[in-house]
Protein backbone atom coordinates (compact mmCIF):
# COMPACT_ATOMS: atom_id res chain seq x y z
CA UNK A 1 0.00 0.00 0.00
CA UNK A 2 1.21 3.59 -0.94
CA UNK A 3 2.11 6.36 1.69
CA UNK A 4 -0.27 8.94 0.76
CA UNK A 5 2.69 11.07 0.24
CA UNK A 6 3.65 9.20 -2.29
CA UNK A 7 0.90 10.33 -4.79
CA UNK A 8 0.14 14.08 -4.48
CA UNK A 9 -3.61 14.71 -4.88
CA UNK A 10 -4.93 15.85 -8.47
CA UNK A 11 -5.34 19.41 -8.59
CA UNK A 12 -9.84 19.84 -10.08
CA UNK A 13 -9.84 17.48 -13.11
CA UNK A 14 -5.74 17.24 -13.00
CA UNK A 15 -4.63 13.70 -13.30
CA UNK A 16 -2.01 13.09 -10.08
CA UNK A 17 0.94 12.02 -11.41
CA UNK A 18 1.52 8.29 -10.98
CA UNK A 19 5.09 8.74 -9.65
CA UNK A 20 5.30 6.47 -6.33
CA UNK A 21 8.88 8.37 -5.38
CA UNK A 22 10.58 4.51 -6.50
CA UNK A 23 12.38 6.50 -9.15
CA UNK A 24 15.02 4.00 -11.51
CA UNK A 25 15.21 3.13 -14.63
CA UNK A 26 15.09 0.03 -16.37
CA UNK A 27 17.48 -0.29 -19.27
CA UNK A 28 15.64 -3.07 -20.95
CA UNK A 29 11.80 -1.42 -21.20
CA UNK A 30 13.04 2.32 -21.09
CA UNK A 31 10.38 2.34 -17.86
CA UNK A 32 10.63 3.42 -13.99
CA UNK A 33 10.42 0.73 -11.75
CA UNK A 34 8.25 2.14 -9.67
CA UNK A 35 5.89 4.62 -12.06
CA UNK A 36 6.27 2.50 -15.43
CA UNK A 37 6.60 5.79 -16.78
CA UNK A 38 9.24 6.67 -19.53
CA UNK A 39 11.52 9.12 -19.00
CA UNK A 40 9.89 11.63 -21.77
CA UNK A 41 6.66 10.99 -19.87
CA UNK A 42 8.30 12.05 -16.48
CA UNK A 43 10.16 14.50 -17.39
CA UNK A 44 7.00 16.17 -19.37
CA UNK A 45 4.41 15.48 -17.05
CA UNK A 46 3.87 18.79 -15.93
CA UNK A 47 3.40 20.07 -19.16
CA UNK A 48 1.22 17.53 -20.43
CA UNK A 49 -2.61 18.53 -21.02
CA UNK A 50 -5.03 16.67 -19.07
CA UNK A 51 -5.86 14.36 -21.96
CA UNK A 52 -2.38 13.65 -22.58
CA UNK A 53 -1.85 12.70 -19.14
CA UNK A 54 -4.85 10.40 -19.34
CA UNK A 55 -3.22 8.94 -22.31
CA UNK A 56 -0.62 7.85 -19.90
CA UNK A 57 -2.18 6.59 -17.45
CA UNK A 58 -4.22 4.70 -19.53
CA UNK A 59 -0.74 3.37 -20.90
CA UNK A 60 0.17 1.64 -17.38
CA UNK A 61 -2.06 -1.30 -16.72
CA UNK A 62 -0.47 -2.84 -19.76
CA UNK A 63 2.94 -1.54 -18.81
CA UNK A 64 2.17 -3.39 -15.31
CA UNK A 65 1.14 -6.96 -16.80
CA UNK A 66 4.07 -6.75 -19.07
CA UNK A 67 6.67 -6.20 -16.24
CA UNK A 68 5.01 -8.71 -14.24
CA UNK A 69 5.64 -11.25 -17.07
CA UNK A 70 9.45 -10.52 -16.89
CA UNK A 71 11.37 -13.00 -15.22
CA UNK A 72 11.91 -11.31 -10.83
CA UNK A 73 15.46 -11.04 -11.94
CA UNK A 74 15.05 -8.97 -14.78
CA UNK A 75 13.02 -6.91 -12.68
CA UNK A 76 15.59 -6.66 -10.14
CA UNK A 77 17.25 -3.53 -9.70
CA UNK A 78 20.48 -3.48 -11.59
CA UNK A 79 23.48 -3.64 -9.82
CA UNK A 80 26.97 -1.48 -10.56
CA UNK A 81 30.07 -3.52 -11.96
CA UNK A 82 32.97 -3.89 -9.69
Amino acid sequence: MRSPAARPAPTGDTPASPCVSLCQMHAATGWCRGCLRTLDEIAGWSRLDNSRKAAVLNQLPARRIAWLALPPAERAPDTPAR
